[in-house]
């Protein structure tokens, strides 16, 4: 079964110095039909303008995932860590008992552009950590996340998998999937056709009961894919 969610049904921010759409409900935009899919609570695709970011603020018992597709974002946080986060590069942050951290735009006249990425961990008050990795650019589907780091993925506290795929114009990828869990797919850039079904920039859809995903493109696309429990 495939429940599409629409770029355009996101909810809302608009703010002088941020524009944010929400595919669940998060801040000032509730909407109970959306609240997560499986331990996956948060997407957010959000522009900040240049100069202008996340001023410090704190988080417990979350597993913070941040992508960027435009810009750069700098981060500082309590841990003591001073980074700044390009294209092409997964940061991982677990709140744990707690950490407070700052996101900025450094950028004089280019507006940053990400995705904030929210699951809920499978074991609270684990010790802070932060992971930062770039990630090479291959077709196909390559492993970012995961519960044991295989691959060379970030390490997660969650029975869950992030997935980053790409692919060029008449690409074919066919992932075998397990029926008992539940994945989810964000288109990130381009259009996607998820089995008989085509999803464009910021769409998403939520996959249960199913033995296999079946991808295609026309052109280059890239998405995420997050296989939950």
């Amino acid at each position: 079964m495939i429940t599409i969610r629409r770029s355009t049904e996101r909810g809302p921010t608009d703010l002088a110095w941020l524009k944010s759409r929400h595919t669940f409900s998060f801040g000032g935009y509730h909407d109970p039909d959306h609240m997560g899919v499986s331990v996956l609570r948060v997407i957010n695709d959000d522009e900040v303008q240049p100069g202008q970011g996340f001023a410090p603020h704190s988080h417990e018992d979350m597993e913070i995932i941040s992508y960027v597709k435009k810009g750069v974002i700098e981060h500082k946080d309590s841990l003591g860590n001073v980074q700044r986060l390009p294209p092409g590069e997964f940061q991982l942050m677990s709140a744990g008992t707690g950490v407070t951290h700052s996101e900025y735009n450094p950028s004089d006249g280019e507006l940053l552009e990400f995705l904030q990425i929210w699951i809920i961990p499978a074991v609270r008050g684990v010790e802070p950590g932060y992971q930062q990795k770039p990630f090479e650019k291959k077709r196909g589907l390559q492993l970012v996340v995961s519960p044991d780091g295989k691959d060379g993925s970030l390490t997660i506290h969650q029975d869950a998998r992030l997935y980053q795929l790409w692919m060029e114009g008449g690409d074919d990828v066919r992932h075998e999937i397990d029926s008992a869990r539940t994945y989810y797919v964000h288109v990130v850039s381009g259009s996607l056709q998820l089995d008989d079904l085509e999803l464009n920039e910021g769409d998403g859809a939520t996959i249960t009961d199913s033995s296999q995903l079946q991808f295609g493109a026309a052109a280059e696309t890239e998405a995420l894919v997050f296989d939950l429990p």
